[in-house]
């Protein structure tokens, strides 16, 4: 018998996976500090964007009165914060793989 305590559900289940993966043959590799660091870079840059277009946002749409108007503004600023979140996710996927 062995002293090792049993484990979890967890990594029984993250032992299947890995083994899955490495059947169809992908390999995971840790990232680099270089990696880690542009990945970094990328979301300042893009958490300073969204602030940015939130605060926009907010003032104007203080200022309109016309429920057609601020609902137009409403589906710009979400069109605008969709986009801006895609860019950054594929901009980290992109430093990911190096």
């Amino acid at each position: 018998m062995s002293d090792a305590a049993p484990k979890s559900a967890y990594e029984l289940a993250m032992e299947r996976l890995r083994k899955k993966d490495e059947e169809a043959g992908i390999a995971h590799k840790p990232i680099t500090e270089d990696q880690r660091t542009a990945i970094a870079e990328i979301r300042n840059f893009y958490q300073a964007k969204l602030a940015e277009i939130e605060v926009l946002h907010q003032s104007q749409i203080v200022s309109i009165v016309d429920p057609e108007q601020q609902a137009a503004r409403e589906q710009e600023y979400r069109r605008d914060r969709d986009r801006l979140t895609s860019e950054r996710d594929n901009k980290i996927e992109r430093a990911r793989r190096g």
